[in-house]
């Protein structure tokens, strides 16, 4: 006996009006159906079929390999496609099959592993909730004994009906033998003409055999079919991840407004300012402080770290680094301990060694900096000659002065200086100072001269 899951991941979600197929459509940096997959797997499920149909090839490129993948060609509802991925997998005898939407991605592995359980004494069972609005949802019908009699969608209920607050989330768990026999008798007698799966439950009670009933957070009924509904899911989302670390000791002064994708991981004593957004792979270290207005994707933060209203992307930050206000880190910005990208600087492909700073006003493409070495403010590394990218390399020590242009290919030596407002094109030797830039000319009485010259021309 083993239990197996069926994914339904082929409806369009016209309400979002998107090109993108809606299981693709992402809370907390995940898509819908990586949350559904998620689910299953840390509920034990390793077999898994996944029903794909609007953007079949987009939704397939996205599952892993151990995933099976059933298209269904023609949506004709839920039962429809639930007996497409039945038919995808081999069913033993005893064997459990779980169903469930490919976009509710609030569902945690725990409700699923209480489904199972209460499946191991009936021939199915699934997750309902008792919610405040049922609006949109299926109730859930229990006849006199409280047993659960059937599922009534809404566009087939009557008003009494409308008034119950048990709603159907739409996740069942069936012998897998019995979900065949119910699955082949569907018959799309409803509003809405489609082989609904709900509409088994009404014949399995009919059978005598009603499914077990467990009842589950109303957070996690969240569903997505629509941009609005999608937002939701990703507030509650984040509410559920921020709440996580907080009780892992990182302190967010406005959880409210801290963004973190599911990705991310962070250490404890990190400290998260409002407006901070934590995308991708990304790490933060311990006592790290990020914020306010902090974009960061797939980058790494190292412990004690300032790093304020700046945009980080595939960039790596030791420790004890202050980053910001108003930097760019783009790709391959990989700074030393101690060390520091200032106000308005941007940086990409470059090396920053131990304790070098770049304070304010500069821009570094492709270079590598040794250890202590100080960038004046408007130096500029010229990478790019219009075909080819070059790299610039500055020893331990080194010191530029402000407004210097550093003309790629070049070297500055160990303790190597550069004259303010220079256009360097020749590598500097360590120890040296290059200076290039014309004699000052003075001119005196020029104010004078100009004046007179303005009123005679009136």
């Amino acid at each position: 006996m083993s239990v197996k899951a069926i994914i339904l991941a082929a409806g369009q979600g016209t309400r979002m009006k998107s090109d993108l197929p809606k299981v693709l459509h992402e809370v907390a940096g995940r898509p819908l159906v990586s949350w559904a997959l998620g689910a299953v797997h840390e509920a034990g499920i390793e077999d898994v079929v996944v029903v794909v149909g609007h953007g079949a090839e987009r939704v397939t490129e996205l599952l892993p390999d151990t995933v099976t993948v059933a298209v269904q060609e023609e949506q004709l509802g839920t039962g429809h496609a639930a007996r497409i991925g039945l038919e995808a997998m081999p069913v033993g005898e005893g064997d459990t099959v779980v169903v469930l939407p490919g976009d509710m991605p609030l569902l945690t592995a725990g409700s699923v592993a209480a489904l199972l359980d209460a499946r191991a004494g009936a021939a199915a069972a699934l997750l309902t909730a008792q919610v405040a609005d049922p609006a949109g949802y299926g109730r859930v019908r229990r006849d006199a004994s409280g047993a659960v009699a059937a599922i009534i969608e809404e566009a087939d209920a009557s008003d009494d009906e409308k008034t119950i607050t048990e709603v159907s989330s739409g996740v069942f768990a069936f012998d897998g033998a019995v979900l065949g026999d119910l699955l082949a008798a569907l018959e799309p007698d409803n509003a809405q003409d489609e082989y609904y799966l709900p509409d088994v439950i009404a014949r399995l009670a009919g059978d005598g055999r009603p499914p077990a009933a467990v009842r589950m957070a109303a957070e996690e009924l969240t569903g997505v079919n629509s941009h609005e509904q999608l937002a939701a899911a990703g507030r509650l989302m984040r509410e559920r991840i921020n709440r996580h670390w907080m009780a892992a000791g990182v302190a967010m002064i406005d959880p409210d407004r801290v963004y973190i994708d599911a990705g991310v991981v962070l250490e404890p004593g990190a400290m998260l300012y409002p407006g901070t957004h934590l995308e991708g792979a990304t790490a933060i270290g311990a006592g790290a402080r990020i914020g306010p207005d902090t974009f960061v994707r797939d980058s790494v933060i190292g412990s004690g770290s300032h790093v304020w209203y700046s945009v980080l992307r595939n960039a790596r930050v030791a420790e004890r680094v202050e980053v910001g206000p108003y930097a760019s880190l783009r790709p391959g910005a990989d700074l030393a301990d101690g060390s520091k990208a200032g106000t308005f600087v941007e940086i990409k492909q470059s090396t920053v060694g131990p304790r070098s700073k770049v304070p304010h006003l500069a821009y570094l493409g492709d270079a590598t900096l040794g250890e202590d070495v100080n960038i004046g403010a408007g130096t500029i590394t010229c990478n790019y000659d219009g075909f080819a990218k070059h790299r610039t390399i500055i020893g331990d020590r080194a010191f530029t002065g402000s407004d210097t242009m550093l003309v790629a290919p070049l070297e500055i030596g160990d303790d190597g200086w550069t004259g303010a407002g220079s256009v360097i094109t020749q590598d500097v030797p360590s120890g040296a100072l290059a200076v290039e830039r014309s004699q000052q000319k003075v001119v005196p009485g020029y104010a004078e001269r100009r004046r007179k010259k303005a009123q005679e021309g009136k």
